[in-house]
């Protein structure tokens, strides 16, 4: 029997099609960016969370995973061996691991600056009368031994003509932190503004009986949390890591915009968070240390390379690094995207 002409014709055509359909190559798959937070979910991660939530990342054609952290030192270790592409992570434990891993294969390196001074501060109760750095002489500090504020602190003494011999220092766990403050174990701590401050409160401390000093209004001009990327990938995939720069600038608009709002990405992530709180860390970092008046000036993003070399110094000195790191090793500003995109602070 016959086919219609018509019929015949119509099943040519999707044979040739399907045939076609066969040979032609796969369709591009989007690029997949592991990326390791500094620390668990807060509400700084809603920086990366709301990207992710809003599809901003996968409309750059990237496929992104954001994980919590347990320290910026473990976010670049993880970064330079290869289990993450991507993270975010103070930029001074970046330089430590540059400085004492030379050889490294796969050594990371800062592509955007997000925080723009460091959050590190020391926190004392103020009937322990430590008002200004000079008052810590002759008193018992604590702080994790991995914590940047301790790390940095010899560059606080530093600054502030401290004698280091005559400040005693004990370590603990990060949970008991701010609790041994509280019991009088220690007379004070460092730790990052946003997060201490609020576990102080958290153990029913409040703000006017807590005495902060802050690291950049003594001294330290150190840039805190940056975005890094593996050595392997951004040789790999530089375009993927200006994608992510791209897709990060956009969330972060949303973000400054709606700093609340913001938060419920970080709720969707980790239901026990509490959202109230979380508000406001979200508040405290950006009017710390992400909406400076520098990068309010110059956009976010990127750093000015005399302020850069200046840390690099410091801590090389203060880490007592095994060898000299050079400022271009541990930031690239290549990726960034436009400064007239990176103006994010509503005028």
């Amino acid at each position: 029997m016959r086919l219609p002409d018509l019929v015949r014709r119509a099943l040519g055509a999707a044979l040739a099609f399907a045939c076609l359909a066969a040979t032609a190559p796969a369709a591009a798959q989007d690029t997949k960016i592991a990326f390791q937070l500094d620390w668990r979910f807060e509400g700084p991660s809603a920086l990366f969370l709301l990207p992710k939530a809003k599809g901003y990342f996968a409309a750059e054609k990237l496929d992104v995973t954001v994980d919590a952290g347990n320290g910026s030192g473990n976010a670049v270790n993880r970064v330079a061996s290869g289990t993450y592409q991507m993270g975010f992570a103070d930029l001074a434990a970046l330089i430590e691991f540059v400085g004492n891993n030379p050889t490294a294969p796969n050594k990371p390196v800062a592509v955007m600056m997000v925080y723009d001074s460091t959050p590190a501060a020391v926190f004392s109760l103020k009937k322990t009368g430590i008002r200004a750095p000079a008052d810590l002489q002759g008193k018992k500090m604590g702080a994790p031994v991995f914590d940047a504020g301790r790390r940095a602190f010899p560059i606080f003494v530093k600054a502030n003509k401290l004698d280091a011999s005559k400040i005693a220092w004990t370590a603990m766990d990060p949970p008991l932190r701010e609790t041994m403050l509280v019991r009088g174990d220690v007379d004070a701590i460092t730790g990052f503004y946003f997060t201490s401050l609020l576990n102080l409160n958290a153990r029913g401390v409040k703000d006017e009986d807590v005495d902060v000093l802050m690291y950049p209004k003594y001294g330290v001009n150190l840039y805190g949390n940056a975005i890094i990327v593996s050595e392997q990938f951004l040789k790999e995939k530089p375009e993927a890591v200006k994608a992510f720069l791209r897709a990060f600038t956009k969330g972060m608009k949303d973000v400054l915009a709606d700093p609340d709002g913001s938060i419920r990405y970080v709720k969707e992530r980790d239901a026990l968070v509490d959202e109230t709180l979380e508000k406001r860390r979200m508040r405290l970092a950006i009017d710390s240390v992400i909406a400076t008046p520098e990068a309010k000036a110059a956009g976010i993003g990127d750093v000015t390379p005399a302020r850069l070399t200046d840390m690099v110094t410091q801590v090389s000195s203060a880490f007592e690094l095994k060898n000299a790191v050079k400022p271009e090793a541990v930031f690239n500003r290549s990726l960034l995207p436009p400064k007239a995109d990176r103006m994010v602070f509503a005028k």
